[in-house]
């Protein structure tokens, strides 16, 4: 598969969760084949990597692909956060 002539951006959002900072990074990568990774840090260290196939994407779609996945990875932790610290 080539690369694609308009790369996506990536997308990078950080959260203060308690006194530590929860950063979450999606990549698009072109080899081997075109994948998204998310990856989840808490204070700095690495906890999470996501990944989803992007090869069947269309090239124009790529961008939101790539939000897509990174909103999607973002809801789910903020869900599991809150299900966390919610008062049973």
């Amino acid at each position: 598969m080539s690369d694609p002539a308009n790369p996506p951006m990536g997308r990078l959002d950080a959260f203060d969760v308690g006194a530590k900072k929860l950063t979450i990074q999606t990549e698009f990568f072109v080899r081997p084949a075109w994948r998204v990774e998310t990856k989840v840090y808490l204070a700095g260290a690495l906890k999470k990597v996501f990944t989803a196939d992007a090869s069947e994407t269309p090239e124009p779609d790529l961008q939101r692909f790539v939000n897509d996945f990174h909103q999607a990875k973002m809801d789910e932790i903020v869900a599991g956060l809150k299900r966390v610290s919610s008062p049973s």
